[in-house]
């Protein structure tokens, strides 16, 4: 197992101490624990996981507005608000 040092808090530091004095456990041990991304016996969740529930259904969103002539209407000529 390899060695890693690293600073942190004051406020951190305490927490994983007073979590490892109440699991009887190391320093090391919490910090591992930490460090780890644990969800369920699962590995990391994907990025799909992550962002799952902020994407719309495919049949929610709009039609394909390409379809609809009207919306092609003026297409490619010049703009009178520019």
């Amino acid at each position: 197992m390899k060695t890693l040092t690293v600073k942190m808090s004051d406020q951190l530091f305490a927490e994983i101490a007073a979590a490892a004095r109440v699991r009887n456990v190391s320093k090391s041990e919490i910090a591992r624990e930490r460090l780890t991304v644990r969800t369920n016996g699962k590995e990391a969740p994907s990025m799909w996981d992550l962002i799952e529930d902020l994407v719309v259904p495919w049949d929610n969103g709009p039609t394909d507005l390409s379809s609809n002539k009207a919306h092609l209407k003026d297409y490619g000529k010049a703009r009178s608000d520019r």
